[in-house]
Parts: C-alpha cells; sequence; structure tokens
C-alpha cells in the first residue's frame, strides 16, 4: 500500500453491545466490568468482519467504578483479545463525554497517520457488583451507592454539607432554574420532561440493545407511584438514569483505505466527522448561572458548524439524558423538535446508564441507524455535574479530506460568553432570594431535607438547607402554587450549626 494512496479518513467499521442480565440470578457466573468489555471488543470485531483486535494499534477504554480494584483494565483487557497496541490507556475518570473524546481522539491519530487501527470500548457491572457486595454483606452495597461513593470520594466540599453530593442531587438545581427561566410552571416543565422520556422508552423498545425495552406513558412517567418514587424533586424514579445495568458497548476505527483494503463496502463505513468540546468550571457554586450552559451550547453549535450542517439535515440526534434538564438544554440550543426522539439507544433510563460509557452505546446505535438509513447523526455527550461537553457528527458521507488531526477544544469561546460568577459566601445570614433549589427523598418516598442555593441583596451565593421538619416550605417548594425561584427567604443559623432557610410568613 503505497503512502501516496493512502486515505487517512476515519471510518467506523464495527460495533458491539452486550448486556449481561444475569436472568438465572447467579451474581457470581455474571461479567464483571472486565469480561463486558471483552464481550463488547470481541462482538465488534465480529461486525466488522473479524481479524481486527489483533491488528489494533491504540486501545482506548472508558474508566469504570463497578470493580475498583481492577484499576486500569486497558492492558488486561488487550491481553485478553490476544491485541498488542502501543497505544494503550483508559480516560481520565468515568465521565459521559469519555467516549467521544476517546473517540475524537483516535480519529484524529488515524487522520494524522499516526495509527491504523483503534477500538473505544467501555463497560459496567454495577448490577453485579452491587449484589456480590449485599451477599457478602446483607444489605450491602447498591449501584446508587457506588455513584455516591465516587463523587464523595472527590469531596469533602460546601456542597457536599447540604446533601448535594452525587448526581441526582445536582442535576434538579439546574431543571428548577430552567423551568423558571423557560417561563414555564411546574406542570408544563414536568410534561416536558414526560414527553422526552416516553419517546426514549419508544425507542428502547425497539432497540435489542436497550436494557428496559418497554413503552411507558408520559402519565406514568410523570406520576409519583409506588414504582415511580420521587428522587429528587422535581425527578422520579423514571426520569434518572439507570446505573443498575450490566452492560458493555464498543467500536472499531481505522481508515477508509483499511477498510477498503479488508473489502468493508461502502453501505456499512460510517464517517466520522468533526468534534467540538467544552466544559463548564467544575466547582458548582462558580457557574455563571444554572439555567443554561455556555459550553454546551459551544459543542453543539460549533459542531454542527464544522461539519457544514443545519439542525434540519441531521436525521437523528443523541442528546444527553442523564436527567431530562440535559436534554431539555440542549435541545434548546440545536432546536430540536420535541415531537422527534432525542436518542437512537433510549436514554440512560431505558436505554441503561452504565456511568461513563452511555455514549458507547449511542455511537453503536448511531452507526446502525445511519446504515439503515439518513445521512448525518448528531452525538452529544456530557460529564460531571452537566460540567463536560462534547459533540460529534457521525455521516455515510465522506468529509472533506485533510479535517482530522483538528482541535477539538473551544473552551475559549465558551469562556467568552460565560459571565463571571457571583461571589461565594458561604457563612450568609439574612434576606436572600431563592435561585435555585431541590428536594431530596428517602428510598420510602419521604423527603430528607430541601436545598436552597440563595442569592444575597449584594449578589452573594450560598446554600441553605430545609429541614424535613418544615413540612410548610418542603410543600411550597414542590407543589407548584407558586413558583419558588426568586422568591424571598430569610437565611438564619440552623440548630445543626449549618445555614437554614426561612420562608417569610404570608
Amino acid at each position: 500500500m503505497s503512502s501516496e494512496k493512502y486515505n487517512p479518513i476515519p471510518v467506523i467499521i464495527g460495533v458491539g453491545q452486550v448486556n449481561d442480565r444475569d436472568e438465572q440470578n447467579k451474581a457470581s457466573l455474571s461479567l464483571d466490568s472486565l469480561g463486558l468489555m471483552e464481550a463488547a471488543l470481541r462482538a465488534a470485531d465480529l461486525d466488522a468482519g473479524g481479524g481486527w483486535l489483533g491488528r489494533l494499534d491504540s486501545l482506548g477504554v472508558v474508566d469504570q467504578i463497578s470493580y475498583p480494584q481492577l484499576g486500569d483494565v486497558s492492558a488486561p483487557l488487550a491481553q485478553r483479545v490476544s491485541a498488542s497496541p502501543r497505544i494503550c490507556y483508559k480516560s481520565g475518570y468515568a465521565s459521559g463525554d469519555s467516549p467521544l473524546l476517546l473517540l475524537n481522539e483516535a480519529a484524529n491519530r488515524i487522520g494524522a497517520g499516526e495509527i491504523r487501527v483503534a477500538a473505544i470500548v467501555g463497560g459496567e457491572a454495577l448490577r453485579t457488583a452491587a449484589r456480590r457486595a449485599a451477599a457478602a454483606v446483607p444489605g450491602g452495597a447498591s449501584a446508587d451507592n457506588a455513584v455516591r461513593a465516587v463523587a464523595l470520594r472527590r469531596g469533602p466540599s460546601y456542597r457536599h454539607r447540604y446533601g448535594l453530593v452525587a448526581p441526582v442531587d445536582v442535576y434538579p438545581l439546574y431543571e428548577n432554574a430552567g423551568r423558571a427561566a423557560y417561563g414555564q410552571t411546574l406542570a408544563q416543565g414536568q410534561a416536558e420532561s414526560a414527553a422526552i422520556w416516553s419517546r426514549f422508552s419508544e425507542v428502547a423498545e425497539s432497540n435489542p440493545g436497550a436494557w428496559l425495552r418497554r413503552r411507558v406513558s408520559a402519565d406514568d412517567i410523570m406520576t409519583v407511584s409506588a414504582a415511580n418514587r420521587p428522587i429528587a424533586f422535581p425527578y422520579c424514579k423514571l426520569m434518572v438514569a439507570n446505573s443498575s445495568v450490566n452492560q458493555g458497548a464498543g467500536f472499531i476505527v481505522t481508515s477508509l483505505t483499511e477498510a477498503r483494503a479488508r473489502g468493508i463496502g461502502d453501505e456499512r463505513l460510517i464517517f466520522i466527522g468533526r468534534g467540538a468540546a467544552a466544559h463548564e468550571p467544575v466547582d458548582l457554586m462558580a457557574r455563571a448561572n444554572y439555567a443554561e450552559s455556555p459550553s454546551m451550547s459551544v459543542s453543539l453549535r460549533k459542531a454542527l458548524e464544522l461539519n457544514g450542517l443545519a439542525t434540519g439535515d441531521l436525521d437523528a440526534v443523541e442528546l444527553y439524558s442523564c436527567f431530562p434538564c440535559v436534554p431539555k438544554m440542549a435541545r434548546r440550543v440545536i432546536g430540536w423538535p420535541l415531537e422527534r426522539a432525542a436518542s437512537v439507544f433510549g436514554g440512560l433510563t431505558f436505554g441503561g446508564g452504565p456511568v461513563g460509557n452511555y455514549m458507547s452505546h449511542a455511537v453503536v446505535s448511531m452507526v446502525l441507524a445511519l446504515r439503515r438509513n439518513g445521512r448525518h447523526g448528531l452525538l452529544f455527550a456530557n460529564g460531571g455535574l452537566a460540567t463536560h461537553n462534547h459533540s460529534m457528527v457521525l455521516s455515510r458521507a465522506a468529509p472533506a479530506p485533510n479535517i482530522f488531526p483538528q482541535d477539538f477544544n473551544f473552551q475559549a469561546q465558551a469562556d467568552a460568553l460565560r459571565g463571571p460568577p457571583p461571589p461565594v459566601e458561604e457563612d450568609y445570614l439574612g434576606p436572600a432570594t431563592v435561585e435555585t433549589y431541590t428536594v431530596l427523598y428517602d428510598r420510602e418516598g419521604l423527603a430528607q431535607q430541601g436545598a436552597i442555593i440563595g442569592r444575597a441583596p449584594n449578589g452573594a451565593r450560598f446554600i441553605a438547607k430545609v429541614p424535613a421538619a418544615d413540612s410548610a416550605t418542603i410543600h411550597w417548594l414542590t407543589s407548584g402554587e407558586q413558583e419558588p425561584v426568586g422568591m424571598p427567604g430569610t437565611a438564619v443559623k440552623g440548630a445543626d450549626g449549618d445555614t437554614w432557610w426561612l420562608r417569610p410568613v404570608r
């Protein structure tokens, strides 16, 4: 193969995913995260015609949290599939944007001629890990506990004192701020979330790779019930990521020349378009506001612009869906209609929420969807606490030559759009207004406490709690009778030493 004829345009040639449902209820026989990754890689190799794993130059692995004792599994995984990649690594941590970051890096290396064949894979066996832990210590671990434990390892922090620890505690803050900014009532905001999620369930129902393959009505999604308990206001169980899964997914990338030399037909080739990434401040309290994300806007808009596409050119999208606030923000950025499904996999509730590896399943599903029909698909990934954003286009149409390697970091543009954050006064006491809020519930559906981010008259930001015993204020926050965002209250020193929120008597 002469260098003059070599075409380094990166293409996806093989995709694979696996669900280990443990239907016989024998956790000891189920795959761990490493086993799921191996199974997904072998499925991707089979989809590509076989024989690619032994030719890998690069193996990128999405970090997993199910079995922390395994550490970096990239080298053991390569050994399992008889690969000897000279580039072998995992993502920095389990973040929702990791699969697209690894894909963009692989595309850059192929475009630069540094490598010929790459694989990206991830897997989480949180369901099995929790059951094994519970068997060892009755009443022990759960998938939710594992996610929360990872979040706690990054603390302690100011917000942790007020119950804002795991993603499920924090994302409702964006939801409630966004609803107020959109001018919606609580009922309207919940109806939008339920409509998006119901369409996710329709996608999952017809997707063999989805974890929960059943259609759920919008009414059932937004109605609190024994099977749909409240988690963190305004989210119920059917609105949040389902991490209690055993899922693995991966894909193989090579150059157009390599693909054609191995006899892969054009009808199976999916071209990788340019990507765009940007992030928000890691510190929740350092965001300019909670109703929008400049980095999300830049990531989505630049991805479309770089690929010469408008929203109307897209046949399908995957808008990250750990919680409703994210696809609701994203669809407003690109003008994606509510009546069209915002996922090709089924969303993190129904498709499954394997922590940082969800977008690998989205890549698999987008490749399969484009092979069946359509030309262009948009992938939008979100990680951290609505912090990291990465968007990419996949297409049946070949992109312009020599677009890779590309610099996909558009942080400067995002920073230019972001206003300055307010100062933080952790010990503020006195009159204030609600900037955003949530109420956290226990597994029986009882309110544990409310958490309010408030703004002092001088603009300073602080956090206050609402004790569960203050049922009147909990009701005020959750009833929908009045929009709490923007309403006044008073920050006082509580009996536990933390700041408490008192609603003025009317």
